[in-house]
């Protein structure tokens, strides 16, 4: 008998006019039983200058999390810094190669996604979803960029992953949402 899959989340960051939110949903999926309702994917990093949300195994993610924040030390809180190292070690390193788990990165100045192979993805249109219904999430916070610019990044955050919700089975409408 196998185990059941852990299926994603949904994590979406937003960058839009000086403004910076980052959010994700809060419900654990074990098989297609939800395992958890409330958990908590966003993490403050560096005395909250930096905010990382992650999808996938969340020990794996504690893991990368822990590994992330001491190469922002390391680096002098240099986010893209930090994520590249994260990311070269990620994929050498025999232990970590193993994790699974996607981060999303942000700081007042950029936005980015981390993954185990080796990516660091600086996105277009300062808009990055990780997770299951992360192209839901992603293609709503486009449009709404696109055609209600007067909202702030965290009311699109907000309406995006509402709407990933209402679609994505792996998704719930408990979310954390944190500014910059």
């Amino acid at each position: 008998m196998s185990t059941p899959t852990i299926h994603a989340t949904t994590v979406l960051a937003v960058m839009h006019n000086g403004q910076v939110a980052i959010g994700a949903d809060g419900q654990a999926t074990l098989g297609n039983t939800i395992a958890k309702s409330n958990v908590k994917k966003i993490r403050k990093l560096l005395e909250g200058k930096v905010v990382v949300g992650f999808a996938g195994s969340t020990a794996d993610a504690f893991t990368l999390l822990e590994r992330f924040e001491e190469k922002l030390n390391a680096y002098g809180g240099n986010m893209k810094r930090g994520a590249i190292e994260l990311a070269k070690d990620w994929r050498t390193d025999r232990y970590l190669r193993r994790l699974e788990a996607m981060l999303i990165a942000a700081s007042r100045d950029e936005v980015l996604i981390i993954s185990g192979t080796g990516d660091v993805i600086e996105p277009d249109k300062q808009v990055a979803a990780i997770g299951s219904g992360a192209m839901y999430a992603q293609s709503a916070a486009l449009a709404l960029k696109k055609h209600a610019p007067q909202l702030t990044a965290e009311e699109m955050v907000r309406e995006s992953l509402s709407i990933a919700a209402d679609i994505c089975i792996y998704t719930n409408h408990n979310l954390t949402i944190e500014r910059l």
